[in-house]
């Protein structure tokens, strides 16, 4: 994987952190933390949709290696939501 091809997988995984954030509702933390939620969305959606029997969907390619955008997406807005629950039960 190259250089340009991490900026890139990065770029991705930090658009769908943040639309994960848009669909649970909790907006705190910033580019990074979108990133963040993007690779550990994908870990978790893909985990998941195994569980579950169901396919890889809408796979991007990048440096051969590929990015399950939708798993990302809902993965990061399940992570989320239980993140908020655990913080506004804190709170």
């Amino acid at each position: 994987m190259t250089l340009v091809d991490f900026l890139i997988l990065l770029l991705i995984a930090g658009i769908c952190g943040s639309i994960g954030q848009a669909i649970a509702g909790y907006t705190h933390g910033g580019c990074l933390v979108s990133v963040a939620l993007g690779f550990i969305g994908a870990i978790i959606g893909m985990w998941v949709a195994r569980r579950m029997g169901l396919p890889e969907m809408f796979v991007i390619n990048i440096g051969g290696q590929g990015f399950p955008i939708i798993w990302s997406i809902l993965g990061s807005a399940l992570f989320v939501a239980v993140i908020s629950l655990i913080a506004r039960s804190r709170a």
